[in-house]
């Protein structure tokens, strides 16, 4: 997808796209030639959010486009909206004519909505190009592309071309690529470096269990630690799933996906900071050594953890991997993960909750995520729903004792193995986009990277 967006240029060849809104649309036809004028007046143009003309020229080639907006003044207005774009335009190269609501975002709406998955058969060639405005930084926006079509890619792909080992192989080649250390702690080898919640999920599958480890950056820059949930299916284990809701667990690495697309524009953006990423990688599967409830193991951290219910598993991972990560005090200790369902009946598919006591912190990763059109929303670290979380036989139970706030109590969870670290923050992702919207096709999302990229830039540029 990187030729879909082209460095600026003055190509008078590129199709312009005019964008207009209800109160702009009679400056915009004034801007337009006589005929493309009349041609639109005839057509009825109304330019209404999300409706495009083609505007011909007197040989009957395309020679320009109006594309509607909702009005400047809406408070809810889609800045992705440019992002059904792809999907109406004819192959050709095109160019902004004047600007929409945010250029940047829609040039990259355009970039994004032009992904398509083809792995398993051959995508329909008729990808039109963008030459991207002279005052929008080029190279920033085809990094920013490039991480959300990894993550997309690693979540479309079906369980059985992506388990721990192929997430494995495309956690190294990323970390080639920018010269990155990586490390993987595998099989057998999680008990021996004292991962044990790790190997005890992963240990009923055929498919070895292990633990990513990437570093980049000067040892003496502020360090920053990515950890993400790579669970890469999960049949939820003796407490299996529903058919229903087993059918999109091949997404239950997500957030590794995500983590791996923020690193990449972190370590090709060469920011300042001392850069490390952590993915346990498993699939929750069911054998005669699974793990069953009422268990108890012993944690990373020294917890001990009985097993309340075994699809409760991804913070079973996060927790080793965040007492790793804890153990080296970052200055920002970031996980993410497809943790619960909880999240969803609260927020919805397309908002995801984020936690953290910082409260700078939740300011910043608010008003980034809200000028990167990367919505996310915080939810409380309630202490007075610890107690849920209470065992009789060990120091905690991985699920709650009742049916209520299960992402808060997720995220209470997790926040007990976190102890060092100078700021913590959970995000609790779906990584999936269930009906298509604008700059978002249907499947595997990139949620939370584009907004912490846009944090860790203005902290660390």
């Amino acid at each position: 997808m990187n030729d879909i967006l082209l460095p600026p240029s003055e190509s008078p060849q590129a199709i312009p796209i005019w964008f207009a809104a209800t109160e702009s649309y009679s400056a915009v036809c004034e801007q337009l030639d006589p005929k493309a004028r009349a041609f639109a007046n005839a057509a009825g143009f109304e330019p209404k959010p999300g409706r495009h003309l083609l505007l011909p020229n007197s040989a009957g080639a395309l020679a320009g486009v109006l594309f509607g907006l909702e009005p400047a003044e809406t408070s809810t207005r889609d800045l992705f909206l440019p992002g059904k774009l792809p999907g109406l335009l004819p192959v050709g190269v095109y160019r902004f004519a004047n600007d929409p609501h945010d250029t940047r975002l829609a040039a990259l709406a355009f970039a994004l909505g032009s992904y398509r998955f083809s792995r398993y058969r051959k995508a329909e060639d008729r990808e039109p190009h963008l030459i991207v405005p002279t005052d929008i930084d080029h190279r920033d926006l085809l990094r920013i592309v490039e991480g959300v079509t990894l993550a997309r890619d690693l979540v479309n792909t079906p369980a059985n071309d992506m388990g721990p080992e192929e997430l494995d192989t495309a956690a190294r080649l990323l970390a080639e690529r920018h010269g990155a250390t990586f490390r993987a702690v595998v099989g057998d080898d999680l008990l021996r470096d004292d991962f044990p919640l790790i190997h005890a999920v992963g240990r009923a599958s055929t498919r070895t269990p292990r633990l990513i480890d990437i570093g980049f950056g000067e040892p003496a820059a502020p360090k920053v630690t990515l950890v993400g949930k790579g669970v890469c299916f999960d049949s939820g284990g003796l407490d299996i799933k529903s058919d229903s809701a087993m059918l999109l667990m091949k997404k239950d690495m997500g957030g590794a996906a995500s983590v791996l697309a923020l690193a990449h524009m972190i370590m090709d953006r060469r920011l300042k900071l001392r850069l490390r990423v952590l993915i346990p990688a498993v699939e929750n599967a069911i054998s005669g050594s699974a793990v069953r409830p009422l268990d108890v193991y012993r944690s990373r951290k020294g917890l001990t953890v009985e097993i309340g219910n075994t699809d409760a598993e991804g913070r079973l991972i996060l927790a080793d991997a965040l007492a790793l990560a804890d153990e080296e005090t970052p200055e920002l200790l970031i996980d993410m993960g497809t943790l619960t369902g909880a999240a969803r009946v609260a927020l919805g598919p397309d908002l995801p909750p984020f936690y953290t006591a910082g409260e700078d912190l939740a300011a910043a990763v608010g008003r980034h995520a809200e000028a990167e059109n990367d919505p996310l929303w915080r939810m409380p670290l309630w202490r007075s729903y610890d107690s849920l979380l209470d065992s009789k036989v060990a120091d905690v139970n991985n699920v709650s004792s009742g049916s209520f706030a299960g992402s808060v109590t997720c995220a209470l969870f997790l926040n007990r193995f976190v102890s060092t670290a100078k700021a913590w923050l959970h995000l609790d992702v779906y990584a999936w986009t269930p009906t298509a919207k604008p700059g978002r096709p249907e499947g595997g999302e990139c949620q939370a990277a584009r907004a912490l990229y846009a944090l860790l830039t203005q902290r660390y540029r």
